[in-house]
């Protein structure tokens, strides 16, 4: 699976990576599981609704979400990143 950020997320990834070296590790971790099996069971990936309803979702910990849109079967863009409720409100 190719990955590509938003502008948004390349800053948080940023910001993270100077901040938070253990969330920078995990968010890398699951990323990498995510390339080689988007379905894997510790990214808890599940199809959003309402607002959200065309977009995909993945569990970097428990309380930090990776929100993204399937741009074809082999390609995902990643949209937000964040805890449950600011990502599912946007």
């Amino acid at each position: 699976m190719l990955i590509v950020f938003s502008p948004d997320i390349v800053k948080e990834l940023k910001k993270i990576k100077r901040n938070n070296v253990k969330l920078s590790k995990r968010v890398e971790k699951q990323l990498s599981l995510f390339q080689n099996s988007p379905q894997h069971i510790s990214l808890r990936t599940h199809k959003l609704q309402g607002n959200l309803k065309n977009m995909w979702s993945i569990s970097i910990t428990e309380k930090i979400r990776m929100v993204y849109l399937l741009l074809s079967h082999q390609e995902a863009y990643f949209i937000a990143l964040g805890t449950h409720d600011e990502v599912y409100k946007k």
